[in-house]
């Protein structure tokens, strides 16, 4: 009995000893790294770690040191390996909390609430899915550790290498739907397909990233409905992502209009409508007839903005002004079907109203920057070159 006591005497000695230099390295730490980023993430999320690891070690020495006299005895083994499954588990706490500290201290360099965040999210995107990684093999070596502290299990090893192959084979074609996934998400986190926040549109819903693991995608829906997708499907099936390159984004607002609509009044109303509101971002903003059969003109408005979220606000607000402008302004321009009945040869009765002011024609050889996708603005420069070619794009100017 007064072994046990000398024990565990000991070994609460070597606890409190341990505790109390991990808190002067802890409050030294604090102290000196005020002004770093680094030395404040360690001190915040590997302190607990780091207490419970050196306590655990120095526990362990101390019974190992003070039991020297029964080293054959049973529970003198039981007690040590009971330690050394805890010291092990401890230090893979440990070693798991310092690869966080390192990865949250990569990515506070890199902010993800400015304007061109596309790189940083990127970078947060393949941080986050290494750290899920990591933590997992870690756990998974430390289960390996600790398992191989078993004699019975040290035993059976070779005959588990032996049979590695055809256990290898079953466990593939019993998972490989979740092999798949993995393999998924770590292919989404290199290739740049998608990343954390980007505007997508997937099964017919327009959302955004909001969490990627290396298993399942959770798409945040407009109306903050969550559809969960596995990765495999972003590998496997063609989706939209609105942000994959820049933020900024073109819309359309279309309508169906009489043949006696004044295109080029509704053009120049499309423009003060545009540069009264903050919502355009002043890249974009065109007025074309883009179709003209059935005895009605599809005229679509093309806009810009600086993000998926202003441009849905913008395109709704250019078809409720331009709506409303049609029917005070231009009332002979609203849909209808006509029915002419007798003498045609004078102006026909739906002509007789008149705007209500006049309306300034252009030569029909000058062609408005506001009526031109490729072409006129600077935007639209960089558009022609982009899908038409720099040498027919020079061509054609010339």
């Amino acid at each position: 009995m007064q072994t046990y006591l000398v024990t565990a005497a000991a070994a609460l000695a070597a606890a409190a000893v341990a505790l109390l230099l991990v808190e002067v390295v802890h409050r030294v730490t604090r102290r000196l790294g005020r002004r770093s980023l680094l030395m404040t993430e360690l001190t915040d999320h590997s302190h607990r770690a780091f207490q419970v690891a050196a306590t655990v070690l120095a526990v362990q020495l101390a019974v190992r040191f003070t039991t020297l006299y029964a080293v054959g005895s049973p529970w003198r083994q039981v007690l040590l390996h009971a330690l050394v499954l805890a010291l092990i588990a401890a230090a893979a706490w440990l070693v798991a909390s310092l690869l966080v500290v390192a990865e949250d201290t990569a990515l506070a360099r890199f902010r993800v609430d400015v304007p061109n965040n596309r790189h940083a999210r990127r970078v947060r995107t393949q941080v986050v899915l290494l750290r899920r990684l990591t933590i997992a093999v870690i756990v998974v070596l430390a289960l390996g550790v600790m398992l191989m502290t078993f004699p019975a299990v040290r035993g059976i090893g070779a005959g588990v290498l032996t049979s590695a192959g055809v256990v290898g084979v079953v466990a593939a074609l019993a998972a490989q739907s979740l092999l798949g996934n993995v393999f998924a998400g770590l292919q989404l986190a290199f290739s740049d397909a998608v990343r954390l926040d980007d505007v997508v549109v997937v099964e017919g819903e327009w959302g955004r990233i909001e969490e990627l693991t290396l298993s399942y995608v959770v798409v945040q829906i407009w109306d903050d409905r969550r559809l969960i997708l596995p990765t495999s499907y972003f590998t496997s099936t063609p989706f939209q992502n609105w942000t994959r390159t820049e933020a900024a984004v073109l819309g359309t607002a279309e309508f169906d209009l009489d043949w006696a609509i004044p295109v080029q009044a509704m053009r120049e109303e499309l423009r003060r409508l545009c540069e009264g509101t903050e919502l355009w971002d002043g890249r974009v903003c065109v007025l074309q007839v883009t179709d003209a059969t059935g005895g009605l003109v599809k005229v679509r408005a093309l806009v810009s903005a600086a993000d998926a979220g202003s441009l849905w606000d913008l395109r709704c607000l250019v078809r409720e002004h331009l709506v409303a402008w049609v029917r005070d302004q231009r009332p002979t321009a609203l849909p209808r079907l006509r029915a002419e009945v007798g003498d045609t040869a004078g102006t026909p009765p739906w002509q007789a109203v008149q705007p209500r002011r006049p309306v300034r024609r252009q030569p029909d050889t000058e062609v408005p920057d506001d009526a031109r996708v490729f072409g006129g603005s600077d935007d639209g420069e960089a558009r022609s070159e982009a899908f038409v070619g720099r040498e027919e794009h020079a061509e054609a100017r010339r």
